[in-house]
């Protein structure tokens, strides 16, 4: 599972997920990406489930990006607990995602095998997702 070897403070507020994403939104690494479109808390399972998922498909040709990270800690407290005494301990980790944020990147594979590895994975994760391909800038332009 994924999570930060170390941070500043154990226990965070929870935060609001309005808006679009303004960073993360852009395919940087590959070729095809898979994108968020609602916003949501994404668990370190959920995102190595979906990882596995694809690279079980691609077998061993291609690469794969992951582009999201869980820093956030979720705090829980035990079950029949009373009321007061402090916040919960952390629990497990999620990834912030809002919309328009690429999740996953891939490159090296046809974009029929690209588009059913990323639909596999997408089945793993809480939101709706897209595929996208990247644009190839065009040369020359207005002259």
């Amino acid at each position: 599972m994924l999570m930060p070897k170390r941070v500043k403070r154990r226990r965070v507020h929870r935060g609001r997920m309005t808006g679009k994403a303004n960073k993360g939104n852009t395919i940087a690494y590959g070729q095809y990406g898979l994108v968020a479109m609602e916003p949501a808390w994404i668990t370190s399972n959920q995102i190595e489930a979906a990882r596995v998922a694809m690279t079980r498909f691609i077998k061993r040709g291609g690469k794969v990006w992951i582009d999201i990270f869980p820093h956030k800690p979720i705090t829980q407290k035990p079950a029949e607990t009373r009321m007061g005494s402090g916040k919960g301990s952390v629990e497990y980790w999620v990834a912030v995602v809002k919309p328009g944020r690429v999740l996953f990147e891939m490159a090296g594979v046809d974009e029929a095998i690209a588009r059913e590895a990323m639909r596999l994975a997408s089945n793993k994760l809480p939101i709706k997702t897209k595929f996208m391909v990247k644009e190839i800038p065009q040369e020359g332009g207005e002259g």
